[in-house]
């Protein structure tokens, strides 16, 4: 595995070089959101919006209306609070194709709650016509661009920036979560950043005699349940969902409503922010303050066990997947 450098920039400008009705739209925050480089190479398609989040949303549904292809670039959190009529009623409600790339969501910015999107998955699935989609990698924020763009509709897209690794050698697929380990005792359902924690977890579990099924959802609206449902079939204890996002209304809930609906009486345990506003702080202290790391997540399967499996810090410690992302302060502002 390796760290790539601002996946972003060359993904976003090998999409859109020959692809004309491609506009690029930013607000306030084009060197932020990693599109400054396509500003200088095309700027005949690319639009400085300011602050304006509201009018920028309704400029894109106009776009659309005439045929073209915007995708609005901003921070995860100025995508869906400020502009959230507009986003309905230019958007969603006349189902038009218009791209929106969150980049920082949830915890990834030390911004506090100002710049934490620690909701909008909640608030969004909720929104009918929307897809919601969230990059876990490198090779996912490379290849989400021509997925979003194939779907009839508008699209939320959770984007990641800086300093990312590449966890997985195979491209975006929407709509269809990635088996990254299979086993018989629990379920693990992660996405995002968490994937990476989840992965580290895996590996000291097995170590220690735990079989544990691992699926990396990158696609959260609509969600693979049928694939989901056949990886629980042969699960003893439960189900466990790790996220970057409120526990309410996110991937936890999403399987939840599986889980009544099907009439499933396997135990789930949502790790994620518990109903909480995240501090201002770095991204590794947040995950583990709020329980969004390996070490949480090892807790969680003892819980469902009901026995300890003597996994330590320092063993997690041994099985670090990447350098610290930290080294270029990535997930600054």
């Amino acid at each position: 595995m390796n760290i790539v450098t601002k996946p972003y920039v060359n993904a976003f400008i090998n999409f859109a070089r020959h692809k004309p009705e491609v506009l690029c739209l930013s607000a306030d925050l084009t060197s932020s959101c990693e599109i400054d480089q396509f500003r200088d190479q095309f700027p005949e398609r690319f639009f400085s919006m300011g602050m304006t989040e509201q009018h920028a949303l309704s400029f894109c549904g106009g776009l659309a209306m005439e045929g073209f292809r915007p995708f609005f670039h901003t921070f995860s959190v100025f995508l869906y609070r400020r502009p959230y009529d507009q986003l309905i009623n230019s958007i969603a409600y006349s189902n038009r194709k218009v791209r929106l790339m969150g980049f920082l969501p949830g915890i990834t910015t030390p911004g506090g709650i100002t710049h934490q999107a620690i909701e909008d998955i909640a608030v969004l699935r909720s929104v009918p016509n929307m897809t919601l989609l969230e990059t876990g990698d490198a090779t996912e924020v490379e290849t989400v661009l021509e997925v979003a763009d194939a779907v009839d509709g508008p699209v939320y897209v959770r984007i990641l920036r800086g300093l990312v690794p590449r966890l997985f050698d195979t491209p975006f697929r929407f709509n269809q979560l990635r088996t990254l380990s299979c086993g018989e005792d629990v379920l693990v359902v992660s996405a995002g950043i968490t994937t990476e924690e989840a992965m580290r977890a895996t590996k000291a579990l097995s170590t220690a005699g735990v079989s544990m099924t691992h699926l990396h959802a990158s696609t959260l609206k609509p969600f693979a349940k049928s694939q989901f449902l056949e990886a629980l079939s042969n699960i003893k204890y439960g189900v466990i969902t790790i996220e970057n996002h409120t526990i309410i209304g996110g991937l936890g809930s999403l399987i939840a409503e599986i889980l009544a609906e099907e009439g499933i009486g396997k135990k789930l345990i949502r790790l994620g922010l518990q109903d909480t506003f995240a501090q201002g702080a770095s991204r590794p202290y947040l995950m583990k303050k709020y329980g969004l790391d390996a070490m949480a997540l090892v807790a969680a399967i003892e819980k469902l066990l009901g026995q300890s499996v003597g996994i330590t810090e320092t063993d997690l410690q041994a099985v670090r997947l990447d350098e610290v992302h930290s080294v270029a302060k990535a997930e600054a502002l």
